[in-house]
């Protein structure tokens, strides 16, 4: 069996480099961009508490959807940093 050449194959190092460096990028941005957006959940929840309690034109269900969804976001965002910091454990337990 004759196997082909591998035609236009380039290896660049700089364009690996760059592509390592942009997704590390993009996957801090995600990140950061999902801890702002539990924080904003926090704060939304709380401004909507708060104008329930002060009487303000507020339904409880409202109150309550905000609520859960802080709960929830917090939540998730705890299991990903769970299972980073398992994921590091194991990492560093392999290297052993």
């Amino acid at each position: 069996m004759k196997i082909n050449q591998l035609n236009n194959f380039n290896f660049n190092p700089e364009e690996v480099k760059k592509t390592r460096s942009g997704e590390l990028g993009k996957f801090k941005n995600v990140l950061s961009d999902f801890v702002g957006n539990v924080n904003s959940d926090q704060l939304n929840a709380k401004d909507i508490s708060t104008e329930f309690v002060l009487g303000g034109d507020v339904e409880l269900h409202d109150v309550m959807i905000a609520g859960e969804k802080a709960k929830t976001s917090l939540e998730l965002l705890m299991e990903i940093r769970n299972k980073a910091v398992d994921m590091y454990k194991e990492l560093n337990r392999m290297q052993q």
